[in-house]
């Protein structure tokens, strides 16, 4: 590879050398791979036009969707911290351009700094829809990448959520995340009601209508059903909801408290706290409610259980010694071992696919997001001077956490990556949305 200089405002691509993004030249004129190391402590974000995408057919159908194609792409990549989406004010290709190789003047994209472009096209005919997308390097002038996907024209947003999924699996070699759902708990109806929507605070649905208080949902591993605890019946019961066919079954009504299930990785039984006793401690259940195997056994108060990766420990909250504090216990020899030790109060604790533990720590008046190793790691603030921040939980592959804040006011949503960069609100519903799960 030789040597280029390269005129623009931010770094030239000679220092993608030196950077997280690297790139591979192969024999023939395609360029073989750009890799992001999603890995690296920081990643160097790179400029991305995504100008409107140009319709194909004839007539012309559902002319709107020209700008909501390239909006909903360039929204996902801005999400996912790799990006800087340019505003479509700066373009200098006008509207309607081609999308080839041969159709494109790439000196028009350079400069204006842009280091990837993204040219989409689209078909309809009724509801049914086409999208031709391709992702090109504007320094070197050759397509990177090339899909065509069909899809439902309802469902516009679901089909370029896949394409950028494909982007940055191309880009990274790790799959993305736009696919992905949350659930929530929302007090718009002025009762806490379970909802759920895209990862990115789109498509909102409610889940349940008790007209009452519920609390706590949680995703199970296959992404099919949800664990939740509801006041419909009279105490914080445990309900299980499958999401295909809608049916709620009661898990859980034991006299007391029956909450906080998380779900094992095997998706067969969960952690909960029963107060069985008159005491809150932590049990395993299987999913008709049977208790399993009780967990902990201590006059404090245990709460929040959640399951390491390997499902082996759990890490949960008791005030045992004093005030809450974020506790890991083994499964398998039983025993336990205290995490936290900076603050008085840590709690709601969430274990990553990649092994690390989240958790909630009041500092200085207020409630904001911390990072662990389970393993005895450094602890990292990850958020901070910006309201409070409450209820963190990992997204399905670890890199990134949703939570949520009433740094506007109300509790909103929000997505970050997992250092606590590129923090973004996801939801503008009325109300409060907080509490959330994130499954694949």
């Amino acid at each position: 590879m030789r040597k280029r200089s390269r005129i623009r405002a931010g770094a030239g691509w000679l220092l993608a050398i030196l950077f997280p993004l690297t790139f591979f030249l192969f024999s023939g004129s395609a360029l073989g791979r750009i890799y992001i190391d999603i890995n690296a402590p920081s990643v160097q974000k790179f400029k991305v036009a995504t100008p409107d995408f140009k319709p194909l057919g004839t007539p012309v159908e559902h002319p709107e969707l020209s700008a909501k194609l390239s909006e909903v792409l360039a929204s996902d990549l801005d999400l996912s911290g790799y990006f800087i989406p340019l505003e479509k004010e700066a373009f200098l290709e006008e509207k309607g351009g081609g999308i080839t190789l041969e159709d494109i003047r790439f000196k028009d994209w350079s400069v204006i700094g842009a280091e990837l472009l993204i040219k989409g096209g689209y078909t309809c005919v009724g509801n049914s829809m086409e999208v031709e997308v391709r992702l090109f390097d504007v320094f070197w002038g050759r397509q990177i990448m090339g899909k065509r996907v069909l899809g439902d024209v309802r469902r516009y947003r679901r089909l370029m959520h896949r394409v950028g999924n494909e982007i940055i699996e191309k880009l990274t070699g790790h799959p993305g995340m736009f696919l992905t759902k949350l659930a929530f708990v929302g007090n718009g109806t002025g009762q806490k009601e379970i909802y759920r929507c895209d990862y990115d605070g789109h498509n909102v649905k409610q889940l349940t209508e008790d007209r009452s208080i519920c609390l706590l949902p949680r995703w199970s591993p296959d992404g099919e059903r949800i664990m939740y605890n509801s006041y419909r019946d009279g105490g914080p019961m445990l309900y299980l909801e499958d999401l295909d066919s809608g049916r709620v079954t009661r898990v859980s009504a034991r006299a007391g408290l029956n909450i906080g299930a998380a779900w094992a990785p095997d998706g067969k039984k969960v952690a909960l706290t029963l107060s069985l006793e008159d005491n809150p401690d932590i049990f395993l259940i299987d999913l008709n409610g049977k208790i399993l195997k009780r967990l902990t056994s201590h006059w404090g108060i245990d709460v929040s259980p959640t399951f390491s990766p390997d499902g082996k420990r759990i890490a949960f909250v008791s005030n045992r010694s004093g005030s809450p504090q974020i506790y890991v216990l083994d499964l398998i020899t039983g025993s336990e071992q205290r995490l936290t030790f900076e603050g008085n109060y840590n709690t709601s604790p969430c274990w990553s696919v990649l092994n690390k533990i989240a958790y909630v720590s009041m500092q200085d008046g207020r409630f904001d997001i911390y990072t662990l190793d389970p393993e005895g790691g450094q602890v990292r603030r990850v958020t901070a001077n910006n309201g409070n921040n409450e209820d963190p939980c990992w997204s399905p592959d670890g890199r990134y956490m949703v939570f949520s804040s009433n740094r506007e006011g109300p509790y909103h949503i929000y997505l970050m990556s997992a250092n606590g960069r590129h923090q973004r609100r996801i939801t503008h519903e009325r109300g409060d949305q907080t509490s959330p799960s994130w499954a694949r």
